[in-house]
C-alpha cells in the first residue's frame, strides 16, 4: 500500500501527504466512488444480524446511493439485493425495517411480487386475461429477479459486496481487525436502539475524522476536562497487516494523562477544572472485558466504526446522501443476560455519543465547516495531511500523527486508481 501512485489530473501528487479538495467537492469523482469504491471489490457494512432476527424480517438500507434490502430467508440465511423492481424500477420494500410473514415482498406499482432471496415469483396477469394481452410465452422469471449482493458475517456484522472479485471478507479484514471484532461481539448481543445524524458534507470528511487521533483531545473539550482521553494516556494506533486501510484506535486506563492545567499553560483550549456533572456516573468505566481498554474507535474501509467509548457500544454506518451530505446510523447495543444496573450504565454511557452526545456532536459540526470552507476553492488546492511524514505505520501513542488518514487515502486511491 506505500508504493507510489502514478500522477492523475484529480491527484496529481504521488505522496498522500496532501489532499486535493476537489476530492470532497467534484461530482465527477463523487460517481466515480459509487461505482468503483460502493459497488467495486469492497465489504460494504449493512447492518447487526439482530436486526433481523428471525424469517421473514428485513431492513433497508443502502451500499453508497443504491437502495438495498437485508432479508432472513426461512431457513435462517441471509441475503442482500437491491430494492429496485425489476419491472420498472420502483422501490419494492419502502419502511426501514420489517416483517413479512409469507416471505413475499411486493412492489406497491404493478404487484411483481420477490421472496426473501431476490427471486421474481409472481406478475400479476402474465399470461394475460381471455387470451389477450400478457407477457410473451419466452418470458423468464428467473431472469428478472432483483440484483444481489454477495452477504458474509464476521460475528454479528453483516457485510456485502456487488464484486464477485472481492475477497472473502476474513482476508479483507485481516487477523488484527478481526481480533476486536471478536473481543467486541463475541458474545450474544442485543439492541438498544438507533440514532441517525445528518452532516452537510462529504462522507470522505466524516471517514476521515473517525481516523484522526489528532483532534481527539483538542476539538472534544469534554474528553481532557473529564480524563476519558489525553494524550499522555498510554494508547495504540493500529493499521490492518494487509491493505493498511482499517485502522483501530486503542485508550488504556492506565497512564495519569495530565490534567485540564497543561492544557491551559500550553494556550489550548479546555474548560475549566471548576466545571463539573452533575451526575458523573455518565462518565464511569467499567471494564467489560478485563483487558482496561476504555476506548476502541475501530474504522473499517469503506462505510462503517465499531466503537466502544466507555461503556457504550454501537456500529456507525457511513451512508452517501450526494456530494455535499452525509448520514451516520448509530446502531447501539448490550450484551444479552448483562444486570440490569449494567444495562443502566451502558444506557446513560449512550449520553456520550450520537447526533447530541457530549463528545460526538463536534465531529458533525467539523464536517461541516470544513465543507463551507471549500466553496469557492481554487483549483489545486489541497489540505496537508503531513503529521508523522507519509508513514501509515502503527502507532504506541495517539494525537502526534495523521498516518491512520493517509492508510485510508491509500486504500482509496487504489480503489479509484487517482
Amino acid at each position: 500500500m506505500n508504493a507510489p501512485h502514478a500522477p492523475s489530473t484529480i491527484w496529481p501528487q504521488a505522496a498522500v501527504t496532501q489532499v486535493p479538495y476537489a476530492l470532497y467537492t467534484d461530482p465527477v469523482v463523487y460517481a466515480r466512488e459509487q461505482e468503483r469504491l460502493f459497488r467495486g471489490p469492497t465489504w460494504n457494512y449493512l447492518g447487526l444480524a439482530q436486526e433481523v432476527p428471525d424469517a421473514g424480517d428485513f431492513k433497508t438500507n443502502f451500499v453508497g446511493d443504491t437502495p438495498v434490502v437485508l432479508s432472513r430467508d426461512t431457513d435462517g440465511s441471509l441475503h442482500a439485493w437491491v430494492n429496485r423492481c425489476a419491472h420498472r424500477g420502483a422501490l419494492v420494500c419502502r419502511e426501514l425495517r420489517g416483517h413479512s410473514a409469507s416471505g413475499t415482498h411486493t412492489c406497491v406499482y404493478h404487484q411483481w411480487a420477490y421472496d426473501s432471496r431476490g427471486d421474481l415469483i409472481g406478475v400479476p396477469f402474465r399470461k394475460g386475461l381471455g387470451g389477450k394481452g400478457g407477457y410473451p410465452a419466452d418470458f423468464d422469471m428467473a431472469k428478472h429477479g432483483l440484483q444481489r449482493l454477495r452477504v458474509e458475517c464476521v460475528e454479528s456484522m453483516v457485510f456485502a459486496t456487488f464484486d464477485n472479485r472481492a475477497e472473502p471478507l476474513h482476508e479483507y479484514l485481516g487477523p488484527v481487525m478481526l481480533a476486536n471484532i471478536r473481543r467486541v461481539l463475541g458474545r450474544p448481543i442485543e439492541l438498544l436502539g438507533t440514532t441517525r445524524q445528518h452532516m452537510s458534507g462529504n462522507w470522505k470528511l466524516y471517514a476521515e475524522n473517525t481516523r484522526d487521533s489528532y483532534h481527539g483531545a483538542l476539538l472534544h473539550l469534554f474528553y481532557p476536562t473529564f480524563g476519558i482521553y489525553r494524550p499522555a494516556q498510554d494508547s495504540a494506533a493500529v493499521m490492518d497487516q494487509g491493505h493498511r486501510f482499517h485502522n483501530l484506535f486503542q485508550i488504556m486506563t492506565s497512564g495519569s494523562g495530565g490534567d485540564v492545567s497543561e492544557y491551559q499553560n500550553k494556550g489550548m483550549r479546555a474548560m475549566p477544572a471548576a466545571d463539573s456533572l452533575a451526575d458523573n456516573r455518565v462518565i464511569e468505566f467499567k471494564d467489560d472485558y478485563g483487558d482496561g481498554i476504555s476506548l476502541t474507535i475501530q474504522s473499517l474501509f469503506p462505510n462503517v466504526v465499531l466503537q466502544q467509548i466507555q461503556n457504550t457500544l454501537a456500529t456507525r454506518q457511513i451512508v452517501t446522501r450526494g456530494i455535499a451530505d452525509t448520514e451516520v446510523v448509530w446502531t447501539f447495543f448490550g450484551y444479552v443476560g448483562e444486570s440490569e444496573a449494567v444495562r443502566t450504565h451502558r444506557l446513560r454511557n449512550i449520553n456520550l455519543v450520537g447526533p447530541a452526545g457530549f463528545i460526538s456532536m463536534e465531529d458533525g459540526e467539523a464536517v461541516e465547516i470544513v465543507q463551507q470552507g471549500l466553496v469557492g476553492v481554487e483549483a489545486g488546492a489541497a489540505s496537508v495531511l503531513a503529521m508523522g511524514g507519509d508513514s501509515d505505520a502503527d502507532l504506541d501513542r495517539l494525537g502526534m500523527d495523521e498516518n491512520s488518514v493517509r492508510g485510508f487515502w491509500r486504500g482509496y486511491r487504489e480503489f479509484m486508481a487517482l
